[in-house]
């Protein structure tokens, strides 16, 4: 047995030194809620000490169900850090950018502590602002730098390079920017890449110690399979006690060798016989001109389910196009926010968009 230490999410310096002690199999680590006027958030159910194969315990997101902790161990850990450098062509220093509540921002400093780099961390207690990301990567010294963001910080960065030079200089000395967290934005990545920007979509969840599977191929190590049209993943990045191989909630397929990611098994709706992927129908209306964000969401209807969108961006855009994907896909009900609603982790929180739509 070893301890299990209890880290605020705004306390990376702390987090960052602890993960040393943790990949040493001197203790293991849960990250928390952020601190507040120096007190720890209450936490329950967690014990004082922990099995010598767990590691890092992790609290999932929770965007569309109740939150559960994976524990992971170092030797998955170290696994997916391996496999990551000999894809991305060697360890680097990296730019901390995401919560280290979640897989993702962890990472980043396991990943720091493995290739024995200082990582440059934005503040954690501040909101992401493409400012304060440029500032940090001017910071940056090591040959080979790295970072991992969500698609909506990407949307930012894409925003400040379109008219300062400086900035995607900047941005284009990053050797890889990991993009994950949920279905990435095409359009996004398009222009960046056409401006020389080496953007590498990563596919992976907690469970399977993050990102495990790049640009549809998977990691040295790491397997994938389609079973009854739900990606199945095996390999040593998987979390404690998931067996030989993990039957994730995504729908996928492969194609020319690569994996293809369709959307969340519980995230289709069906309307009037047909089936439509939620996250089929934010992909198009994300394309559509004058959207910045977009989520789906489903309602019933006597046809069954009938889509509808809360988004932000102009007043005037039209979704009626989105019936060109589907006749199920034209969304009966579009509410315009100037916020979407996210959780900590930048993904959009599905519960209160759905609670939008309900009012």
């Amino acid at each position: 047995m070893k301890p299990l230490r209890l880290i605020p999410a705004n306390d990376t310096f702390r987090a960052l030194s602890s993960c040393i002690e943790m990949l040493d199999g001197k203790l293991a680590l849960f990250i928390t809620e952020p601190e507040f006027n120096g007190l720890m958030p209450e936490v329950h159910g967690l014990p004082e000490q922990v099995d010598d194969d767990v590691s890092l315990i992790v609290e999932s997101s929770g965007s569309t169900g109740t939150p559960k902790r994976i524990e992971l161990s170092a030797a998955a850990l170290r696994a997916s850090a391996e496999a990551s450098a000999k894809y991305l062509g060697g360890q680097g220093q990296w730019l901390l950018a995401l919560p280290t509540k979640f897989i993702a921002g962890i990472n980043v400093l396991i990943r720091s502590v493995i290739a024995d780099t200082q990582p440059i961390m934005l503040n954690a207690q501040l909101p992401f602002t493409a400012e304060a990301f440029f500032r940090a990567a001017s910071l940056m010294t090591e040959p080979k730098r790295f970072t991992s963001l969500v698609p909506a910080q990407l949307a930012r960065l894409l925003e400040a390079v379109r008219s300062d030079s400086c900035s995607l200089a900047l941005l284009k000395r990053f050797d890889a920017i990991l993009l994950g967290g949920q279905m990435p934005d095409q359009k996004v990545i398009s222009e960046l890449r056409e401006l020389g920007v080496k953007i590498v979509v990563s596919y992976g969840m907690t469970e399977t110690a993050g990102g495990c599977v790049y640009d549809g191929v998977p990691l040295d190590g790491v397997s994938v399979n389609i079973r009854d049209s739900r990606i199945a993943i095996a390999g040593k990045t998987l979390a404690n006690g998931l067996g030989d191989e993990f039957l994730t909630s995504d729908l996928g397929e492969i194609v020319d060798g690569r994996l293809n990611v369709l959307g969340r098994a519980d995230r289709v709706l069906i309307s009037g016989g047909h089936k439509i992927s939620l996250e089929m129908v934010e992909q198009r209306a994300s394309e559509i001109a004058g959207v910045i964000a977009v989520a789906a969401a489903a309602i019933k209807t006597s046809w069954g389910e009938s889509v509808c969108l809360v988004y932000e961006g102009s007043p005037e855009v039209d979704f009626a196009e989105l019936a060109k994907l589907s006749l199920a896909a034209k969304p009966q009900r579009v509410i315009r926010v100037s916020s979407l609603p996210r959780l900590p982790s930048g993904k959009p929180d599905l519960k209160a968009i759905a609670k939008l739509l309900s009012e």
